[in-house]
């Protein structure tokens, strides 16, 4: 197992497991047998998911491959019935099993396929609970591979026994390929060194004059990669509110319905901004108003999210295995009219771009996957005192899925939080529609939906603002 693989794998804490949870919801109810027999030809062609986790006294861990258990991997369960829409059954039930332990003793990951989920429309549709741990892969990749796996039309022929399905287009307006542009097969060799030369000379977090110094004897690159390296690591806190505070382990799940993405790319190209910056504005502007909403917050507050941005070349996005890079995003919500806010989203993302603090995050990761667990531990929770929350943005495929000749009407996942980050945010598009998702440590807050609901209203404020400026 690789160093940083191994990272995510000790990252386990009782306040924060390392589990990627995604939920899918399908229009109609799959046989559970059909289900379980796509899942298993298609998802143990990949020997991760079926091989469990060996480690040894020193720390190492490597794959073993065993002879899954399906009864266990693959549950079918049923919500009770609640009319008019039980959604709030199914979100409990997601927050309970983020919270829940994998086997250890089984490749790690589990899914959970849930009959009569009622939703507000009035729809009764099914869900599948898909839970694997972050050791395995991270989110772009599984997200990939899970996408890989459903076919693009309801009467799609099964494959043969061995042959991969066709994996759908994903989005080519992927939020964060801006951020990756300068990283090359160079800047990725010059920071190819042990992880003890890591540890030796990037981790003296208390004196970044002297890890400068350092970083340009060591001959790594100069300029801009050795600024990004001093930023992550001498970065200040941020706005100190009630959602930071110690998780304890107790999750609350909530996600939003679809925005329209035609919509957010029209008012994206309405003030030259795009689509991302759209949708951090209605996050940090959802954020600020729950907070105003509790006297916290003044006009210069601000939460710094950790942002995963993908580091794989094209063509390698089912990849298994972590590569990606963490960015530090400040959100001013204390920005409260929404196009200045919009605005100041645009600028701080402009000044991100062209930057090499995620590749500097990535291989953070590998030194903490190669350090001793204690020395792991500060690392992390030094990055978590510095940030509020995690926030991934996912572009998936803008045309219908199905699986087993049932469409997949909507898809939401969450990555982990680590240390003592309590805070989750996901955005996920897919099939012309953008979802906000949300998990929330219970011993931050108790009702995530109070945030959730927000979004949406914040979004038709831009679109209100940006109609009065066309008139005006």
């Amino acid at each position: 197992m690789s160093t940083v693989d191994n990272a995510w794998l000790r990252m386990d804490s009782d306040g924060n497991l390392m589990i990627i949870v995604g939920v899918q919801l399908f229009a109609t109810p799959v046989d559970p047998q059909r289900f379980r027999d796509t899942f298993e030809s298609r998802l143990l062609r990949h020997s991760r998911f079926r091989s469990k986790v060996a480690k040894d006294m020193t720390g190492a861990a490597w794959w073993l491959e065993v002879e899954p258990d399906m009864d266990y991997h693959i549950v079918h369960a049923r919500l009770e019935d609640r009319r008019p829409d039980n959604k709030a059954d199914l979100e409990r039930l997601v927050g309970d099993l983020s919270a829940t332990p994998l086997d250890p003793e089984q490749p790690l990951w589990q899914i959970h396929l849930v009959d009569n989920c009622m939703g507000a429309d009035g729809r009764t549709r099914q869900a599948a609970i898909i839970r694997i741990h972050h050791c395995i892969a991270d989110g772009m990749a599984l997200v990939g591979l899970l996408l890989s796996m459903y076919d693009q039309s309801s009467d799609a022929r099964r494959p043969a026994e061995g042959e991969a399905p066709v994996p759908p287009a994903m989005d080519d307006d992927n939020p964060w390929l801006d951020l990756f542009r300068p990283i090359t097969k160079t800047t990725i060799g010059a920071i190819n060194m042990s992880a003890s030369l890591w540890t030796k000379y990037v981790w003296m977090l208390a004196d970044a004059d002297k890890l400068a110094e350092r970083m340009a004897k060591m001959g790594l690159v100069a300029g801009r990669f050795t600024t990004d390296a001093v930023k992550l690591v001498a970065m200040g806190d941020d706005t100190r509110t009630r959602l930071k505070g110690k998780p304890r382990g107790a999750k609350h799940v909530a996600w939003s319905e679809p925005l329209p993405l035609d919509e957010i790319k029209a008012i994206g190209r309405a003030v030259g901004a795009s689509v991302n910056d759209v949708l951090m504005s209605c996050v940090a502007g959802a954020i600020g108003s729950y907070l105003r909403q509790q006297d916290e917050v003044g006009e210069d507050a601000e939460l710094r999210a950790m942002v995963p941005v993908n580091l794989r070349k094209p063509g390698r996005e089912q990849k298994l295995g972590n590569a990606f890079g963490l960015v530090p995003l400040v959100l001013p919500i204390g920005v409260e009219d929404p196009m200045a806010r919009l605005l100041e989203v645009r600028r701080r993302m402009d000044e991100l771009k062209g930057g090499y603090q995620a590749i500097v995050a990535m291989a953070v990761l590998g030194v903490l996957g190669a350090t001793p667990r204690q020395m792991q531990n500060e690392i992390q929770n030094y990055f978590a005192r510095k940030a509020t929350a995690v926030m991934s943005n996912v572009p998936g495929p803008q045309a219908p899925l199905y699986l087993a000749g049932s469409r997949l009407d909507q898809m939401m996942f969450w990555v982990p939080q680590s240390g003592d980050i309590g805070v989750g945010v996901s955005i996920l598009s897919y099939n012309g529609g953008v979802q906000f998702g949300l998990v929330i440590d219970g011993a931050i807050a108790s009702d995530p939906h109070d945030i959730i609901r927000r979004f949406q209203p914040e979004f038709e404020k831009l679109v209100l603002m940006t109609l009065m400026a066309e008139w005006a």
